[in-house]
C-alpha cells in the first residue's frame, strides 16, 4: 500500500526514524517483554512539506518569505540524513495557479489513463527481465542489471563526491535510473536518465 506523511518534519523524530528499518527491509520488528515479532511491511512511502516554516519560501507571487536562514536549516534538520537516504526521490513543487485548476490538459501532457498504460508496461519489462521490480533488486543484481556506460559511471562518480552521498544512495540512484530508462524503453541507462535520478536528491545534504 501507500504510507502518505503530511507536513513530514512536524512528526516526532523518533517516530519518523522508525520507518527506517520497514523503509529498507520491507518488514517491521515489534519488540513486546521477552517476544519478538516480525511483521511485513513493504510500502510505498509518500510524504509532504513546506519549503520552509512559513511555507512561502521561492512562492514570490503568492507572499514573500521572511524565513531567516537558520530558521529554514532548523526547520530542514528535523529530517534525519539517514532517513532522507531511504526516500529515492525528493521533489519541488510549485503552487499551483487558479487557472490551472480548472483548465484543460495542456496540449502533449500525459493523461492519468496513459501513465497508468506506462508504468503498467515497465512492471512487466522488469518482472520479466530479472524476477522482480527494480526495487527489489539489491547486491550483485544491482551491478547485473543496472550496468552503466564509462561515462555515465563517471557522472556518478563526480556526484557521489560533491553531494557526500551514502553507499545506499548510490544504489537507490541506479535502481531509479533503470526505472527511468525502462519508461521510455530503453535498452541501457544512458547519461540522460541517470542524471535525471541524481537530481531528485535534492534533500541529500553532508554530515
Amino acid at each position: 500500500g501507500v504510507l502518505f506523511l503530511d507536513e513530514l518534519p512536524e512528526f516526532d523524530r523518533r517516530v519518523l526514524e522508525v520507518l527506517r528499518e520497514p523503509l529498507e527491509s520491507g518488514e517491521i520488528t515489534i519488540s513486546r517483554a521477552s517476544r519478538q515479532a516480525e511483521f511485513p511491511a513493504r510500502f510505498q512511502l509518500v510524504t509532504a512539506m513546506n519549503p520552509c516554516p512559513c511555507g512561502y519560501l521561492g512562492d514570490d507571487r503568492r507572499k514573500r518569505c521572511h524565513c531567516s536562514a537558520d530558521q529554514i536549516q532548523r526547520y530542514r534538520n528535523r529530517l534525519s540524513g539517514p532517513l532522507l537516504d531511504r526516500i529515492d526521490m525528493h521533489i519541488e513543487v510549485p503552487a499551483v495557479v487558479p487557472a490551472e485548476l480548472t483548465g484543460a490538459i495542456p496540449a502533449g501532457q500525459q493523461t492519468s489513463a496513459q501513465v497508468r498504460q506506462k508504468v503498467e508496461r515497465c512492471r512487466s519489462l522488469q518482472l520479466a527481465r530479472a524476477g522482480v521490480l527494480n526495487s527489489r533488486l539489491n547486491g550483485d543484481r544491482i551491478e547485473a542489471y543496472c550496468s552503466l556506460p564509462p561515462d555515465a559511471a563517471q557522472l556518478l562518480s563526480v556526484a557521489m563526491e560533491r553531494l557526500g552521498l551514502s553507499a545506499r544512495a548510490y544504489h537507490r540512484i541506479l535502481r531509479l535510473a533503470r526505472t527511468i530508462a525502462d519508461l521510455e524503453q530503453s535498452d541501457g541507462i544512458g547519461i540522460p536518465h541517470l542524471s535525471e535520478a541524481i537530481g531528485y536528491r535534492r534533500l541529500d545534504r553532508r554530515h
